[in-house]
């Protein structure tokens, strides 16, 4: 049964900082690529961040740049959100994605349930 569990969501006053954590279960984790999202309730969801199955090669929105940093644990196999320097329009639900197996014809993708995040004094 495939699972992505997300936690490490909260409030938290503006110019803080969360660690948002995604652990994955019932499938291959190191051949897939991993991303968080975020949506605002009548808003499309975005993308925040996207790393590549080894962890080397990241990629961010801009809002995101200088601020947040994602990572990956194939060991243990989770994905890592650090955002720092928290604005109050990085309120959102935070969602983790997995895509793969990589260089597989049939591809899958995986949403975790989300995490809410709130930055507010």
């Amino acid at each position: 049964q495939v699972q992505l569990v997300e936690s490490g969501g909260g409030l938290v006053v503006p110019g803080g900082s969360l660690r948002l954590s995604c652990l994955a279960s019932g499938f291959t984790f190191s051949t897939y690529t991993m991303s968080w999202y975020r949506q605002v309730p009548e808003r499309e969801r975005e993308l925040v961040a996207h790393i590549g199955t080894a962890g080397d090669s990241t990629n961010y929105e801009d809002f995101a740049k200088g601020r947040f940093t994602i990572s990956r644990d194939n060991t243990k196999n989770a994905v890592y959100l650090q955002m720092n320097s928290l604005k109050s329009e990085d309120t959102a639900v935070y969602y983790c994605k997995a895509v793969g197996p990589i260089d597989s014809v049939s591809v899958n993708t995986y949403w975790g349930q989300g995490t809410q995040v709130t930055v507010s004094s």
